[in-house]
C-alpha cells in the first residue's frame, strides 16, 4: 500500500484547506474534499480512501453523524470526527457509528498525525 489517502468532509473552506495543507505537510494523500453528505458520499464512491476526517456540522440534509453511518455500513472505512464539539448527546450519537478517532477543534498537526495512524487499516 502506498501513502493513505484522506477525503476531508468540512463545510468551512477555510478549514478544509488548512486541513488538506496539514495532511499533505504530513505526507499523506489528498483525495479530495466535501462540504456535504451528498457530496462526500459521491466523492467516496469515486475515490474509495483509506480514512476520512469529518466535521460533524456540515451543509446539507445530513450532518457527519449521519454520514458516518452510512459509511461505516456501506463502505467500511475508517471516519475520524474533528469538530468543536464536545456536549455529551453529540459524543453519544458520534460513538454509535465506531470512528476510529475525534479530533476537538482546534488540534495540532501531531493530534492529526496520530489520529490517522491509529485510524489506517
Amino acid at each position: 500500500m502506498g501513502q493513505p489517502r484522506i477525503v476531508i468532509v468540512e463545510d468551512d473552506d477555510i478549514l478544509a484547506k488548512t486541513t488538506e495543507w496539514r495532511v499533505r505537510k504530513l505526507g499523506y494523500g489528498f483525495s479530495g474534499r466535501a462540504a456535504s453528505g451528498k457530496e462526500a458520499i459521491g466523492l467516496i464512491m469515486r475515490e474509495h480512501p483509506d480514512v476520512i476526517l469529518m466535521d460533524i456540522n456540515i451543509r446539507g440534509e445530513l450532518d457527519g453523524i449521519e454520514v458516518a453511518e452510512l459509511i461505516r455500513t456501506q463502505f467500511d472505512i475508517p471516519v475520524i470526527f474533528m469538530t468543536a464539539n464536545m456536549d455529551k448527546e453529540t459524543i453519544a450519537r458520534a460513538k454509535a457509528t465506531g470512528p476510529k478517532g475525534y479530533l476537538v477543534k482546534p488540534f495540532d498537526d501531531q493530534d492529526l498525525r496520530v489520529a490517522i495512524e491509529l485510524a489506517i487499516p
